[in-house]
């Protein structure tokens, strides 16, 4: 409850300040924002600026109880020191228990084409770990892969630098990050969310060898919007334990992404490739399966049935994922087949004004095993501001 009130007190305090103001949240890719970079861009020459997101989700798979949660409830908070400085950090409540940060971060514009930013930030891979506000993304839940794969939401404390070269349409991030811990207290890495419960979160995070994260982003065609994503390094060991083989774990990761827009038509997609070094002895030493590759990807179309010059949209959508953190074992592991899944999500996005979607949709789920998985429907209300 303390934490309750504070979050509400520091959100009354707050919007005595400028606020952030609703776009028309294009379906543009190339025109799309988060919402770190809107309280970036923002015009006001200095002093506070706020905005925030939220979710609230109703779940319910076949034959068992359903759920319903205030998913997550986001402020955020950016401050303008003058042209060249400015701060932003996120700070998220979810389930109504649970307080995080999820970003905070100090960006210095050093030049038209280069910005340095250092703190807590987003890891740039694939589409959703950096765009997840709910207006920006079709289906109630975030694509499985964006949760098994690429463990969003993924954020680490590092520094690197940022910018666009509009002349060539190409924009480009790279970052030296803290890593995945190899054990994060009682969490163990491996099942069916592979590297998920290494993340660290900027909470008192170890780090023995820093990693690289970069990314490219590539706008020069109408409509169009391709990513290219990479993440190196190794899993991060306590003192005690980092000379024992299986300590750590190298990572590779690749993504590619792609989104476009067309009138009333909307399509993205997006593959991710890891391979995990050392998961043999590491497997061994924590007894665990940790697999040495993990692959996924989806391809969503969207269309929007309602006519262009209405400020509302109803888009009608189907995304199908493949995704598999068994895609390759080392050593005497055994392929868990069940970690091996597919599924389609079919549904609607009714965004009734701009900055609030009302969702719902239907998800078929599989596997390898051929086993009878519950499908799920799901509703939800989003609102980002």
């Amino acid at each position: 409850m303390k934490k309750l009130t504070l979050l509400f007190a520091s959100f009354i305090c707050a919007t005595s300040f400028a606020q952030t103001v609703p776009d028309s949240l294009s379906t543009n890719p190339q025109n799309q924002q988060n919402a770190a970079q809107r309280i970036l861009s923002g015009n006001i020459n200095s002093g506070v600026t706020v905005g925030g997101y939220g979710e609230i989700t109703y779940n319910q798979p076949e034959g068992n109880n359903g759920e319903l949660d205030v998913q997550r409830l986001v402020l955020l908070f950016g401050y303008k020191f003058n042209d060249k400085v400015q701060f932003v950090t996120e700070i998220e409540l979810e389930h109504v228990e649970e307080v995080f940060v999820e970003q905070a971060f100090l960006q210095y514009n050093l030049s038209d084409n280069v910005n340095l930013r250092g703190g807590l930030m987003l890891v740039p891979m694939g589409i959703v770990n950096e765009y997840h506000e709910p207006t920006t993304f079709n289906g109630v839940e975030r694509p499985s892969i964006d949760g098994s794969i690429v463990p969003t939401t993924w954020r680490e404390i590092g520094a690197g630098v940022s910018g666009r070269f509009n002349e060539i349409s190409l924009g480009y991030q790279a970052y030296v990050f803290n890593g995945f811990a190899s054990v994060n207290g009682t969490k163990i890495l491996g099942g069916s969310n592979a590297l998920r419960n290494g993340r660290q979160k900027g909470i008192q995070s170890t780090i023995d060898s820093p990693n690289f994260a970069a990314k490219l982003d590539y706008y020069g065609l109408p409509g169009l919007r391709l990513g290219l994503s990479g993440y190196f390094g190794r899993t991060q060991a306590e003192d005690d334990v980092d000379d024992i083989d299986g300590s750590s774990v190298g990572i590779s990761m690749l993504g590619f992404d792609a989104r476009y827009a067309y009138q009333r038509f909307t399509a993205r997609g997006q593959f991710i490739y890891a391979s995990l070094n050392d998961t043999e002895d590491y497997n061994t030493l924590y007894s665990t399966d940790l697999g040495s590759a993990l692959q996924g990807w989806y391809l969503e179309a969207a269309y929007n049935l309602l006519p262009t010059d209405k400020q509302q949209q109803l888009f009608a959508f189907a995304r199908y994922e493949d995704y598999d953190t068994h895609a390759s074992v080392d050593g005497g592991l055994v392929k868990n087949d069940a970690y091996n899944r597919n599924e389609w999500t079919l549904g609607l996005s009714y965004k009734v004004a701009p900055g609030a979607v009302v969702k719902a949709d239907y998800q078929i789920k599989d596997n390898a095993t051929n086993a009878d998985l519950p499908n799920q429907l799901n509703v939800g209300l989003g609102v980002w501001f």
